[in-house]
């Protein structure tokens, strides 16, 4: 779920991106909270994603 593409992140409204925003940064806490040595790779995904949409809401 945390690899999410600019495409499909301008597709989305605003409250639809937010809320995906909001899963993202959940997601993130859980992968910290277990902090298994596999999950370093998914936990920067994630924080890409999150870097995406912030980057595209600030433009809006």
């Amino acid at each position: 779920m945390a690899i999410i593409k600019n495409k499909e992140i301008k597709n989305l409204q605003k409250k639809d991106i937010e809320e995906k925003l909001k899963e993202l940064r959940m997601e993130l806490v859980k992968k910290n909270v277990t902090a298994n040595k596999s999950g370093k790779i998914k936990t920067k995904e994630i924080k890409k994603a999150i870097a995406r949409i912030l980057t595209l809401l600030n433009k809006k």
